[in-house]
């Protein structure tokens, strides 16, 4: 049989037989609600680095957490559904804000370590999403205890760093940081899942958690590549 005539059915692919219909349902208002927070971040460092009418640091920082305790507080139901999808667009944009001292520095070295980072950040995100997915349900949420011990580790090692200054501990901070945030990934979820099957359809919530991991996968991949652009310009 030749197998060029083979009927190949792409549909296949997005059925998760382990998935209820109407998690899968939520699961798409949570990816929706995911792009819509990468459209105002985007928003939010273009007026960092362009127009220069916010500046990325404590200010922004008090934003992005009035913004999330704002929305904790605001219950989730159809009468406040609009107004937390504001929330979350607040969040965002001054999330977006505070990687502008980030994307300066990445600017100054080479611009397009910037979109370089967004693509393999997208692609490390769909990657290990789809893994979580398709993988058996809860065979990733044994990760909490690794994870957790894993941020106990960098905040220590981000600690001790402010003391020694050693570029070597600054780069296994950002690498095992990097690492960490990707099962981070798998985690959140399945754990989302695992919520909606419970009766949590709290979208809007559930995509702060991935947007976060997005964002600090994409800082920490900027960083990486222009530590190597550096070392390369050093090396020529």
């Amino acid at each position: 049989m030749n197998m060029f005539d083979r009927n190949i059915h792409f549909d296949s692919l997005f059925k998760f037989s382990q998935i209820s219909r109407s998690t899968q349902l939520h699961l798409k208002n949570v990816y929706s609600s995911l792009a819509l927070c990468m459209f105002v971040a985007a928003a939010g460092a273009y007026v960092h680095v362009i127009t220069r009418l916010f500046q990325g640091g404590l200010l922004t920082i008090m934003g992005s957490l009035a913004m999330m305790v704002w929305l904790t507080m605001t219950p989730h139901c159809p009468q406040t559904e609009k107004k937390r999808l504001a929330i979350l667009s607040g969040f965002a944009f001054f999330t977006g804000v505070g990687l502008g001292p980030t994307m300066d520095y990445i600017i100054s070295i080479n611009p397009s370590i910037i979109v370089t980072a967004f693509l393999g950040t997208s692609i490390i995100f769909v990657c290990f999403t789809l893994s979580a997915l398709y993988a058996q349900r809860r065979s990733f949420l044994f990760l909490w205890g690794t994870l957790t011990s894993g941020l106990s580790i960098l905040l220590l090692v981000s600690f001790l760093n402010m003391f020694l200054g050693s570029v070597m501990l600054f780069k296994a901070h950002i690498y095992l940081g990097l690492a960490i945030m990707c099962g981070f990934v798998l985690f959140d979820t399945q754990l989302i899942i695992e919520k909606a099957e419970m009766g949590d359809k709290d979208y809007i919530w559930h995509s702060v958690d991935l947007f976060l991991d997005f964002v600090t996968i994409f800082r920490k991949l900027m960083v990486i590549l222009a530590m190597n652009e550096k070392q390369d310009n050093k090396k020529k």
